[in-house]
């Protein structure tokens, strides 16, 4: 569970698309000058003729992807997640959304991934803009084993999708092997009855983390990993908001629109719970490499354990005790 692999999420996609497109030539990957960032480059070299490169040009990429899925083939489209969440959102929204195009949106070095570059390559948005997109799934992996089940299922599904995967390698959360991954349900990575810690992405490892952490306090947390954001696990989430009565979500992505927001619609419309949503607040942040951001905003498993006991303590003052 601890253990780093020494393999990014980005790596563990592009080794399994590349093996699934040589069993299936109708598997395209497109990108848009970044074949060394999304590494792609054994894909091009072992597939050249299901592989475009479009240059600088993330706009045209999508609409190239799109023309290539109406016509039957299945395409991935890859770069970084800070302009294909921006800079080609519009293509994304038309002409693969709506269109139903059978286009994957892959964005890489999500997140703060990028450090110290700053602001204009970190994605903390994409999880909100794509959430309000009609017709189009957005789905964070944890780790490198999720990230391989996931796609293998995106080359059987025939839809839009937008998934984010980070640049570095990241801890292992699941075991090879493992049914980690499931469209549109959450894995409970740990149960208890005093709190529920929702994560997504690279923050699932630190709300396990926090999760040991706050065990050794006398505090039991249930922990979901909602890789799938939407569409959201409604029956696993209002279970454990029932059980535990308080809920923190974690994130990384702006503390607006993404995660926590859709958990506490979820939670509003369906289960009033007290809760806390951890996340970017509405500021650019500093540069900085993702461990120190993490540990700067409270993300990380000390600053997710200190929010489960405040939320607790409040719970407690405002007679929610259970």
């Amino acid at each position: 569970m601890s253990s780093v692999s020494g393999e990014s999420c980005r790596h563990a996609f592009t080794g399994a698309l590349l093996e699934r497109a040589r069993e299936d030539r109708s598997i395209i990957a497109v990108t848009s000058d970044a074949k060394g960032s999304v590494t792609l480059g054994d894909f091009e070299a072992a597939l050249p003729e299901q592989f475009v490169e479009t240059g600088i040009a993330e706009q045209n990429a999508v609409g190239i992807s799109a023309g290539l899925a109406l016509s039957g083939k299945r395409v991935f489209v890859c770069g970084p997640a800070c302009f294909y969440s921006a800079r080609s959102f519009e293509q994304v929204k038309n002409d693969v959304a709506y269109a139903d195009s059978n286009v994957k949106v892959i964005g890489v070095s999500g997140g703060v991934s990028y450090g110290a570059l700053g602001s204009t390559h970190h994605s903390l948005h994409d999880v909100a803009a794509y959430r309000a997109v009609p017709n189009i799934s957005v789905i964070l992996p944890a780790d490198r084993h999720q990230t391989r089940r996931l796609t293998e299922f995106l080359t059987t599904y025939d839809h839009p999708v937008y998934v984010r995967l980070g640049r570095s390698p990241v801890p292992d959360v699941y075991a090879d092997g493992d049914e980690c991954f499931e469209f549109g349900k959450a894995q409970t990575l740990r149960s208890g009855g005093d709190c529920t810690i929702v994560a997504a992405g690279e923050t699932v490892f630190h709300a396990v983390e926090a999760a040991r952490t706050l065990a050794e306090r006398g505090i039991s947390a249930t922990v979901l990993d909602m890789s799938c954001i939407k569409p959201l696990d409604l029956d696993t989430l209002l279970a454990a908001a029932e059980r535990t009565g308080a809920v923190v979500t974690v994130e990384e992505h702006s503390a607006f629109g993404g995660l926590g927001a859709a958990v506490a619609e979820a939670l509003a419309q369906n289960r009033p719970t007290p809760m806390k949503i951890l996340g970017f607040p509405d500021e650019f942040a500093p540069a900085g490499s993702s461990r120190e951001l993490f540990e700067h905003f409270g993300l990380d498993a000390a600053g997710i354990a200190t929010a489960v006991e405040t939320l607790l303590s409040r719970k407690v003052r405002i007679g929610g005790a259970r």
